[in-house]
């Protein structure tokens, strides 16, 4: 696992003037915002590299680009965070090499970790998306996970995903928020943050109450996370965005609709309370709610309801051979 010598060390405890700072520069914003939580992500979005992520990950890829001669040479994660998406599509066979950028270098960092933890054949480096530091023609494939909403200009992002492409090269990119998921979401968390952490100052929840200097970095956290989120999509607009960028074959997905709706709460309500509080059955209500309400996403909402209601997005395009 290598990455280069130049690339700076991680922050992750931004002072109270740095995030002062950062709200004026949403690219330092995501700097001091990811290494903020690189060594907390996986645990805090419950990302895992077994058998139930990599089905996932798996899933999210074959979406939208059905079924293709696997595996890739040669990927690149284009703003990896913790390099959920790319070892876990490694670990499913869809490649064999990968390379991971992130503008975080906390993100990189663990990400290289998680991959020599697993035994894949991965370098990463400290990158902007809109400068991607490879050669011309160098990937197979290009995938991110939950990264296109955080870069200021992304057809100039895209344009260059497929300058370091291979002709024929495809991109994968999912966990894009809709512009109408965004806003229930939001507004779901919201209300989750804002409950919990009213009714834990209460006597007989008080032991559900994480220490103060805790939620108050939270919230410092919470304030970069509304600059680091820049962009929603409209899949039809993200289909055109990937058009002018010089990508062909383009198709969108979209998915999670109920299964949002008890997500975004869930994930809320652990970031408010103790994890210690919560065990094995919280787990399983969690994550078998989810399952449950995607099964109902896909086989019945997904008939009456417009894709454009669905929380993810998902894209993706061929650069011409």
């Amino acid at each position: 696992m290598t990455s280069s010598p130049s690339d700076p060390a991680p922050n992750p405890h931004a002072s109270a003037d740095e995030v002062q700072a950062a709200l004026k520069d949403t690219k330092l914003a995501q700097v001091l915002y990811h290494d903020w939580e690189a060594e907390t992500y996986d645990d805090k979005w419950s990302i895992s590299y077994d058998e139930r992520c990599i089905d996932y990950a798996r899933g999210r890829f074959d979406a939208v680009a059905g079924d293709q001669p696997l595996p890739y040479g040669r990927a690149l994660e284009l703003g990896c965070g913790t390099g959920f998406f790319l070892l876990n599509l490694m670990q499913g066979g869809i490649a064999a090499k990968g390379s991971v950028t992130d503008l975080s270098p906390g993100m990189v960092k663990v990400a290289l970790r998680n991959a020599e933890n697993l035994g894949l054949d991965v370098d990463g480096r400290v990158a902007d998306a809109e400068t991607i530091p490879y050669e011309d023609n160098t990937f197979d494939l290009v995938v991110g996970h939950a990264v296109l909403h955080h870069i200021p200009d992304v057809e100039k992002s895209l344009r260059e995903v497929l300058r370091v492409l291979k002709p024929g090269g495809r991109f994968v990119f999912a966990g894009e928020p809709s512009t109408i998921g965004d806003f229930y979401a939001r507004w779901l968390s919201r209300a989750t943050w804002a409950a919990t952490t009213n009714l834990t100052k209460l006597g007989p929840l008080q032991d559900w109450r994480r220490p103060q200097a805790e939620l108050d970095e939270s919230s410092r956290a919470a304030a970069l996370e509304a600059v680091v989120d820049i962009h929603t999509f409209d899949p039809a607009d993200l289909e055109t965005m990937s058009r002018s960028a010089g990508a062909v074959n383009v198709k969108t997905a979209t998915e999670e609709f109920a299964a949002a709706m008890l997500g975004w709460p869930v994930r809320t309500f652990e970031a408010a309370v103790p994890p210690e509080k919560l065990g094995w059955g919280w787990a399983r209500f969690a994550f078998g709610g989810w399952k449950r309400l995607t099964w109902v996403d896909e086989n019945i909402l997904r008939k009456v309801v417009p894709p454009k209601f669905f929380y993810n997005v998902i894209v993706t395009g061929v650069k011409p051979g």
